[in-house]
């Protein structure tokens, strides 16, 4: 029986987690622009919290979207660097 924490593993959740969150920046945009229904913005952060900060920071940059709104330029990245150092240090500690 495979370690489900194998660093394949991890790998390919973060690649995964960090499409959703990319395609949700995206969509959120499309939808901005349109009128329509919008994704709540705690459930960008849910994702950029579930390990998607790299997709939310592209997402935003690619797409221009929520770059105007601080907590979003900020957020994202401070979300990502505490658990880049949470990671790193969870590494060390091992």
């Amino acid at each position: 029986m495979s370690n489900i924490f194998a660093l394949k593993n991890i790998l390919i959740y973060l690649l995964i987690i960090n499409l959703i969150t990319f395609l949700a920046m995206y969509v959120d945009k499309k939808k901005a622009k349109w009128g329509k229904w919008r994704i709540k913005e705690s459930t960008l952060f849910t994702l950029v919290l579930l390990g998607g900060g790299i997709g939310g920071i592209a997402g935003m940059y690619t797409f221009r979207h929520k770059t105007k709104k601080t907590r979003f330029v900020i957020g994202f990245p401070a979300i990502l660097i505490i658990e880049i150092i949470c990671a790193i240090i969870f590494l060390v500690i091992k």
